[in-house]
């Protein structure tokens, strides 16, 4: 089933198998609170490493059962790490959450090669979901979140993270658009030429599963009109399922323009570890939260 909006998205997360997730120093109600609402609607298992006192007392706040959740005790934040990777090392958990620790010390967790949690050879790249009015369908795009400056090989893998991710919501064949300010191959602008490279690579059949072209604007990626006025002919041209933005910059700037101004709804993920992991913003609204919850369950 393919699945057309945010709301599909929390339905075929409910549906599936139910998927285990570890909350990494789980003691805060900005985790707490989403977490709760998908295991109470059956989309995930939780385990909570952390405070077990300090758990406790967070859920008799929100009015929480803590007995919802497998509390593992744990002193402080490094041991609250340990024992969160040793779960999926152990494969004990489907999906790694975020607690109550900050974003850049969580990516040090990912990336810590005596946990193993990032396979040799991958990298770790943020995922976007995004439902718009504006648009009409999901748009999928990165990285608005952990890689700077990207460069060709690392915006290879992270093409194939896109499309991996379109497949799991049932885009059979997406369609990936390779952003730079400008159609045109022009020699001086990097992103130009690394959308060339990247799109003749999915001719040649060297990146599979999707349709890849570029380098393509952004007007051009989403609206078929601004397309046909400037006459640049692809299938992916204003039909585009995803979105690969040339830098930290711009995927950043699109995801809350697009959260704060144009009320558009999200999900997101970190890809490349052996699980998918939610890192939300203390910024991200509680149904970004949980959308992310229900987008790692599918992609798990």
């Amino acid at each position: 089933m393919e699945i057309k909006n945010l709301k599909d998205l929390l339905e075929a997360a409910r549906k599936q198998t139910t998927r285990r997730v570890v909350a990494l120093n789980g003691i805060d109600v900005n985790t707490l609170e989403a977490l709760n609402v998908a295991v109470e609607m059956g989309i995930v298992t939780a385990t909570l490493t952390g405070d077990r006192a300090v758990i406790e007392a967070t859920c008799a706040e929100l009015k929480i059962d803590p007995r919802n959740y497998e509390i593992i005790h744990a002193t402080d934040q490094a041991e609250a790490s340990q024992k969160a990777a040793d779960l999926i090392l152990e494969k004990r958990a489907d999906i790694l959450m975020k607690g109550m620790v900050s974003t850049d010390k969580f990516m040090k967790v990912l990336l810590r090669k005596e946990y193993g949690l990032v396979p040799s050879r991958n990298i770790l790249s943020h995922v976007a979901v995004m439902e718009s009015l504006n648009y009409h369908k999901l748009l999928i795009f990165s990285d608005a979140g952990v890689i700077p400056y990207p460069d060709l090989e690392q915006k290879i893998v992270m093409t194939g993270y896109l499309i991996k991710t379109a497949r799991s919501l049932g885009i059979r064949q997406p369609k990936v658009a390779i952003i730079a300010p400008t159609e045109q191959i022009l020699i001086s602008i990097p992103s130009c030429m690394d959308g060339a490279t990247i799109a003749k690579m999915s001719e040649h059949g060297q990146i599979e599963g999707g349709i890849v072209d570029g380098p393509m604007a952004l007007d051009v990626a989403i609206c078929r009109e601004a397309a046909q006025i400037k006459g640049f002919l692809s299938p992916v041209a204003g039909d585009a399922d995803c979105l690969l933005f040339p830098n930290i910059d711009a995927g950043n700037v699109f995801y809350k323009t697009n959260s704060k101004l144009c009320k558009a709804q999200l999900a997101g993920v970190i890809a490349g570890a052996r699980v998918p992991a939610v890192v939300s913003s203390r910024g991200d609204s509680f149904q970004t939260k949980l959308n992310s919850i229900a987008l790692a369950s599918l992609m798990s």
